[in-house]
């Protein structure tokens, strides 16, 4: 074992190298030029705003005696300098290597005047495509006032008379202001089951009671059956976290989350026989957004009481299916070539349709434009449900007419974020319902009466 002594020695002598091994060499090799070797240029290395000063003073462009400078006006309206730039093109070579040509100086000046001309001419377009989207928010923004206007002062105070007129109509179909939108939206789907807000109370004290004794839900009890439907309370908490949730608004914690809860179990409540089905939640999310709580608790449940709806939700599985052939009849009136590719490839309408009007279109379009489709929905009823889908596939026939079976059943069940809503509803004033001189309803009760008639792939 080595002795003490030693041990420090040995520590001494490590510390030492450490120290020599960590001191810097000094740099002793020369620089390189293009052909031979010279001493490296020493001196202090120049600012770019010193060279640019340089510059513009030899070449006459800068400085308080020349205010006047065409160069000297461009710079000053800059919004930017770009420094290391104008030193990279402007600045002399080191003097390690060959001087710059007159030529290649020149043409870095041209290049750099183009460069900043260039930079000048986008600001510029960029500055007048602002002003114009500032100009035309401005525009949409007074044409919704004053359409607000003629809603609240002459067409709300004497709905009776005027909500079935053409110029209603007309102003209706260019879409409701949304101040106003809930007011008509509840005046147009009416109040048949006579609700009340005592009523929604009630419904809501039953809802809050099963809460409390029912234990939480799980994953399992959403594909179990069930005679009671009330039972189907357990799932409205499973799905609510479901519903838009980009917006942030109605998951746990958001600020509608407990209203659309209570607007879901009071309905499964007040309707046992149906209870709560996958798609109810997004319908009575739109209505929250535009109404108060009881009045979208009436709303919902009238808009629900609907012929169409009550057919989906409760799974009347014939009556959809003659819904199903009733589309697939003026599909082929207005889409004749696109419904023989849908043909060729097996895609019959329950593959799209069901998203579509279980949830009224507010899951599968951008929110503003299914507030647009539930405007006319609410005049026009069921059979605009089913001109809004043939609209859409009028809208993307070129896009879908090259796709096959998968690609198609992909594309429509997970339609683009971006719809523009005036091209939609071009299209969906294209879409003629009418069959040999025969309206919706017609078609839809010839159906009825002969269920042979329906597709024969729709019931396989």
């Amino acid at each position: 074992m080595p002795t003490p002594s030693l041990l420090l020695f040995i520590d001494r002598s490590l510390f030492a190298r450490r120290v020599k091994d960590n001191r810097p060499v000094e740099q002793k090799d020369p620089g390189w030029k293009l052909f031979g070797k010279v001493p490296l240029r020493e001196g202090p290395v120049k600012d770019p705003k010193r060279i640019q000063k340089e510059y513009e003073t030899k070449s006459g462009r800068a400085g308080p005696g020349n205010p006047t400078s065409p160069r000297h006006g461009v710079r000053k309206n800059l919004d930017f300098e770009p420094l290391s730039t104008t030193a990279l093109i402007l600045e002399d070579r080191p003097a390690n290597l060959p001087a710059k040509p007159a030529e290649e100086a020149q043409k870095h000046r041209q290049q750099y005047e183009e460069m900043v001309a260039q930079a000048k001419k986008r600001e510029l377009k960029e500055a007048q495509k602002r002003k114009k989207q500032l100009e035309v928010r401005c525009k949409l923004e007074e044409s919704i006032g004053t359409a607000a206007q003629i809603w609240n002062q002459e067409i709300l105070p004497n709905w009776s008379t005027t909500c079935t007129s053409r110029r209603v109509r007309d102003l209706w179909w260019q879409g409701i202001p949304p101040s106003v939108r809930g007011k008509v939206w509840s005046l147009a789907v009416g109040n048949e089951l006579n609700i009340t807000h005592e009523l929604y109370d009630i419904c809501l004290s039953r809802a809050k009671e099963k809460w409390r004794t029912t234990p939480a839900p799980s994953l399992e009890a959403e594909d179990a059956g069930s005679s009671d439907r009330e039972s189907s309370l357990e799932l409205i908490k499973l799905d609510i976290s479901r519903t838009f949730p980009h917006l942030c608004i109605f998951q746990q914690g958001g600020p509608y989350h407990d209203v659309l809860h209570s607007i879901l179990g009071a309905y499964t409540c007040y309707r046992p026989d149906v209870g709560y089905v996958q798609g109810m939640s997004f319908i009575a999310a739109v209505l929250i957004l535009n109404l108060d709580t009881a009045d979208a608790f009436i709303a919902f449940a009238n808009l629900l009481n609907k012929p169409c709806q009550m057919a989906f939700f409760r799974v009347d599985h014939s009556l959809m299916l003659t819904y199903f052939a009733a589309f697939e009849v003026f599909f082929e009136e207005n889409l004749p070539k696109l419904f023989a590719h849908f043909q060729k490839n097996n895609l019959t309408p329950d593959i799209y349709l069901i998203d579509w009007i279980f949830t009224l279109y507010s899951k599968s379009l951008p929110l503003d434009l299914a507030c647009r489709v539930w405007d006319v929905f609410c005049r026009d009823h069921e059979e605009f449900l089913f001109r809004t889908g043939l609209g859409l596939l009028r809208l993307y026939q070129d896009v879908l007419s090259p796709m096959d079976f998968i690609h198609m059943a992909q594309f429509l069940t997970r339609l683009p974020d971006l719809i523009p809503a005036d091209q939609l509803f071009q299209h969906i004033t294209a879409i003629h319902m009418t069959s040999r001189n025969r309206k919706w309803a017609q078609v839809l009760q010839a159906l009825q009466k002969d269920p042979e008639r329906c597709s024969p792939v729709l019931k396989r």
